[in-house]
């Protein structure tokens, strides 16, 4: 994963940018099986410097509906974050909850909160899973 420095040094161009540009292949619509239902969709927002992330699903007879934006925390007066961070904005509830993504060949790992936490996901195959 590129450090703050590495990524202060070349710029801002969300193109450059290739742990982010790793996420790629989330981007489509995903239908999860198994005890949840509904459509996750996934889009970079215009620039790319964000991915986003619509979910519309029902997990244990709840309706989920939430947006997530995930990228780099870029305060105006500093570079860019070392981690791919995230927020979920809840549309049901109001909550927000933060995130910390990181990818490492075909293992995405989410953490809730702050990197290297007890509590993560783990997804293995991220590039051989399909749309």
């Amino acid at each position: 994963m590129a450090n703050s420095d590495e990524l202060s040094k070349s710029g801002t161009d969300a193109a450059e940018d290739r742990d982010l540009r790793a996420l790629d292949r989330l981007v489509g619509v995903w239908r999860p099986t198994g005890d949840a239902e509904g459509e996750v969709r996934w889009e970079w927002a215009p620039g790319g410097y964000f991915l986003l992330q619509h979910i519309d699903m029902v997990h244990d007879r709840r309706p989920t509906k939430a947006m997530e934006v995930i990228g780099r925390l870029h305060p105006l007066d500093g570079g860019p974050s070392a981690d791919i961070r995230s927020r979920v904005y809840s549309y049901n509830d109001g909550y927000t909850i933060d995130y910390v993504y990181e990818l490492e060949g075909d293992t995405l790992t989410i953490w809730g909160g702050e990197k290297d936490r007890p509590r993560s996901i783990a997804v293995s195959s991220a590039r051989t899973a399909t749309c």
